[in-house]
């Protein structure tokens, strides 16, 4: 027993000792620095095997470059050392005393970390400029710039700024740079435009010819009047420099550096749109723009469908513009509109085209009348406001139900041919004397007995209604109903007339969906019609039911068919109908 404690407090004197033997150390280049200078940060261990190394959090330096390692080894009268080295470039990013937590590693198995370091950071020191310091070489031949197209534009007016950076070629060159810090546009709609591949441009800096590239391209449209900040950009870059200093064959020798560019604060000042000429309707659009609407039909039957499409196309805040709404008269059902955009955005501003494309269901014969609609939008070069008018579209509808008189009163957009009655040029008189006194005549007192007759009937003919309406499931199937029969008038009427009969009736189940779904009759299959009302949230059986009436539409126009069949097929069509216009809310 006491053998096995003596090999075991052996063993854990062994492991003491081993672990003992590892050292692992941070060190600094110097632990007092000004803010503008930078410091190296070495973590140095002297075994060999050390892995999952584990950096600690530099929150209050940026790391300028590294990690560098290194390795050493050496063997001394049979004796051998290595030792392992990572290295950090940093630079604090503001005064104070920090310290830098502890590095950690493993080593066989066991998790070492090494010392903290405290670094105390001052105000900016004043260097000596060394006519071969690299970094100062940088600095007087690599430059950032940054340019803005329009300082003080409109509110709603596109400006672009351009991110450059400029080299003297003879004295330097870049190989590679990364936006460590974006600049930020606060009350801007911005878009930045994507730059594949850094190409040489020449220019002049300061009267100097100097190569440049653009590293950054944006697009941007204030959103309200005032002073707006763009923040200054910071660009890490890592390049070479040549000094002063000459190498055997007489060639200037290089230094590599990392150098961050900082800078590109810009004061925009927005001006509001002038008050004098702006019109009523106008909803901020800016720019220079074409509008117009048009139908896709001028004759229609009624209870098909037709298109209306409201296009904006042009050049300016095209993103942010709403566009005018179109009013439908009494007797047209009008759906909501599907939108549409082609968009593209270059350094001269936003361009393209908004479209909404309005389904509209005459349901009564005649002649219909879609109003002028206007659209107004401020010319930020000409400084101008501009309104373009449509032009009114007449949709005739000749086939259909008449709408009756009272609703084409009550609604002016409306013409009807029945508007416009004969004069009559010649007319009857009666002499009153010869006619018979109501007052106290058998008519005056069954008028006059008559209205409490009506109270109890009133009262039941109230509460009937009332449990109409209460009758959700019932109201909503009675609707679906209505629209169903509406939509099958036309197949009805051709019952009987079997290559007629299909046709109305498939034409009824495209116009249905047409309205429900809002697509073009060029986008009806079965597999978009399927995939549209899953999206819908159809039951599979139901979407079955439905692509099947469609089908036998398809292949009873080409086979023999009973006016039984037919009968059916329209049966099923009212009810496919029904039950889809109860779930499509």
């Amino acid at each position: 027993m006491n053998n096995k404690k003596n090999i075991l407090l052996l063993s854990i004197l062994f492991v003491q000792i081993t672990f003992a033997q590892i050292n692992f150390k941070a060190t600094v280049s110097k632990s007092k620095l000004g803010v503008n200078e930078r410091l190296k940060l070495s973590f140095s261990i002297n075994k060999q095997g050390a892995d999952n190394f584990s950096a600690p959090d530099f929150i209050n330096f940026k790391v300028i470059a590294g990690p560098f390692q290194s390795s050493n080894f050496s063997m001394i009268n049979g004796k051998t050392s290595s030792q392992q080295t990572l290295t950090y470039t940093l630079q604090p990013k503001k005064k104070g005393t920090f310290t830098i937590p502890p590095a950690t590693l493993t080593y066989k198995g066991k998790t070492i970390k090494s010392n903290d370091l405290k670094i105390t950071v001052t105000d900016a020191i004043k260097v000596p400029k060394n006519p071969n310091d690299p970094n100062i070489l940088a600095q007087d031949n690599i430059h950032l710039v940054v340019d803005v197209s329009n300082t003080s534009p409109y509110v709603g007016e596109s400006i672009n700024v351009i991110y450059k950076i400029y080299i003297n070629r003879n004295k330097a060159g870049i190989n590679n740079e990364v936006q460590s810090k974006p600049p930020t546009f606060n009350g801007f709609w911005n878009q930045n435009i994507e730059i594949k591949q850094l190409n040489e441009r020449k220019g002049k800096y300061q009267d100097k010819e100097m190569s440049y590239y653009i590293i950054r391209k944006d697009v941007l449209i204030p959103q309200h009047t005032g002073k707006l900040t763009i923040t200054p950009i910071e660009v890490d870059i890592n390049g070479v420099v040549a000094t002063n200093q000459i190498d055997f064959f007489g060639r200037a020798r290089t230094k590599r550096i990392n150098l961050t560019l900082k800078g590109g604060r810009k004061i925009i000042n927005v001006k509001p749109l002038p008050e004098k000429g702006k019109p009523i309707n106008f909803n901020g659009a800016v720019g220079d723009f074409n509008f117009e609407i048009k139908s896709n039909k001028t004759t229609v039957n009624a209870n098909e469908s037709a298109q209306i499409k409201v296009k904006l196309s042009g050049k300016g805040n095209l993103k942010l513009i709403s566009l005018p709404k179109v009013e439908a008269p009494n007797g047209i059902e009008l759906y909501e509109p599907e939108y549409k955009e082609n968009i593209y955005t270059t350094l001269n501003g936003t361009k393209g085209t908004i479209e909404e494309l309005y389904t509209i269901v005459p349901q009564f014969k005649g002649k219909f009348k879609i109003p002028s609609t206007s659209f107004s939008y401020f010319n930020p070069e000409e400084e101008k406001y501009y309104t373009i008018n449509s032009k009114p579209i007449i949709l005739n509808v000749p086939n259909g139900a008449n709408l009756i008189a009272e609703n084409s009163t009550k609604n002016n957009k409306s013409i009807s041919d029945t508007d416009f009655n004969t004069i009559y040029t010649k007319t009857k008189l009666t002499d009153i004397a010869k006619k018979s006194v109501f007052f106290k005549s058998k008519l005056f007192y069954v008028l006059l007995i008559l209205p409490l007759f009506s109270i109890p009937i009133g009262i039941y003919l109230g509460k009937k209604k009332r449990e109409r309406e209460e009758d959700i499931v019932g109201n909503r199937l009675r609707r679906a109903n209505r629209l169903a029969k509406k939509y099958l008038s036309n197949a009805k009427k051709q019952l009987g007339n079997k290559e007629s009969f299909y046709i109305a009736l498939e034409k009824a189940l495209h116009n249905y969906l047409k309205a429900k779904l809002h697509v073009e009759t060029s986008d009806i299959s079965k597999d978009k019609i399927s995939k549209l009302l899953k999206k819908k949230q159809i039951e599979s059986p139901l979407i079955t039911k439905f692509i099947k009436v469609l089908s036998d539409c398809d292949f009873a126009r080409y086979s023999p068919s009973t006016n039984a069949q037919m009968e059916k097929d329209y049966k099923n069509a009212i009810n496919i109908i029904s039950q889809l216009d109860q779930k499509l809310r």
